[in-house]
């Protein structure tokens, strides 16, 4: 069980406000569908999305992330219900009908929306008022994206979510290399991976990035790494930290107004208007230990406030 207790400070006193769990999971499903970019990252898509008469499924939420990457969003209300087999079900049939997603997102979003899917982070987010340690343990064991979120409601105005466990696989379609969606678009991309940025920068710029993201990883439990196609991400539920790599040099994403900080020529700079990788509004240039020095304060707000 959540050992997290929120308390009411009013006229000197503190009243513990009592959580409890949605009525019924329609609510929670409602509620969170309604807000799924300011609380996940993710665009909606569709709801209670049907996987055909083969399957005889219904995926409860559909959506893209922040990344371009597929999400399952799965509710459940009570503990011993089994929503991680059939979130995994679910995701496996994702895989397998990739062309009709990519429908799907282009009727949403559109067509360069669609074209910019990222199919190796496709994930699994399990919403529930807990999880069991069997829970837990299971999704360590899966080589998939799977993330368990514990929700509680407060009063009638307040909504807790918290990060459980969160596992993350380099690629998941590499379980599935046959499949045609994967398959072009890998021969269609002409950038550089991150990994391969990585592999081709000077000794001293991945020394800088290492340490950086070991400072990134150790600001939070809560915090995961995730390398993607051109850039890689940390984050919490959101990103709230994107790298780009360069031969001399990596470009951070932060999400932090660029209104708030005293932008300086050659470090940092407002990317509201300017196309970009990774996500966040605010671009620091980091090339040195200095650089990141400098760049801590910004990253610990964008942690904070992103």
């Amino acid at each position: 069980m959540s050992d997290i207790q929120l308390f009411r400070l009013a006229g000197g006193a503190a009243v513990e406000l009592p959580g409890r769990a949605a009525a019924v999971e329609k609510q929670l499903q409602a509620l969170i569908e309604g807000q799924m970019s300011a609380f996940l990252g993710v665009r909606f898509l569709a709801s209670e999305y049907a996987t055909g008469k083969t399957h005889k499924g219904r995926i409860d939420s559909l959506g893209l992330d922040e990344n371009g990457c597929p999400v399952i969003v799965e509710y459940k209300r009570h503990s011993n219900e089994n929503v991680i087999n059939q979130g995994l079900f679910y995701l496996d049939w994702l895989l397998d009908h990739q062309a009709e997603f990519r429908w799907l997102v282009m009727e949403r979003l559109g067509k360069d929306v669609a074209d910019a899917i990222d199919w190796s982070g496709t994930r699994l987010l399990c919403i529930a008022a807990d999880f069991t340690r069997y829970d837990q343990h299971a999704v360590q064991q899966i080589p998939r994206n799977i993330e368990l979120l514990r929700y509680k409601l407060f009063a009638d105005d307040l909504l807790l979510l918290e990060l459980v466990n969160a596992v993350s696989v380099t690629d998941v379609t590499a379980t599935k290399p046959d499949t045609e969606a994967a398959a072009t678009a890998k021969s269609v991309s002409k950038d550089k991976s991150f990994d391969e940025q990585y592999a081709g920068a000077l000794p001293e710029t991945r020394a800088v990035y290492d340490i950086l993201a070991a400072y990134v990883l150790a600001l939070g439990d809560d915090v995961t790494e995730r390398r993607l196609k051109l850039y890689t991400a940390f984050r919490r539920l959101k990103n709230f930290v994107s790298v780009v790599m360069y031969p001399n040099k990596m470009l951070v994403m932060l999400k932090v107004d660029p209104d708030t900080v005293a932008l300086e020529d050659g470090f940092s700079r407002d990317v509201r208007l300017i196309g970009h990788w990774g996500t966040g509004d605010l671009e620091l240039t980091v090339r040195t230990l200095a650089d990141f020095d400098k760049a801590k304060p910004l990253i610990d707000r964008s942690y904070h406030e992103g």
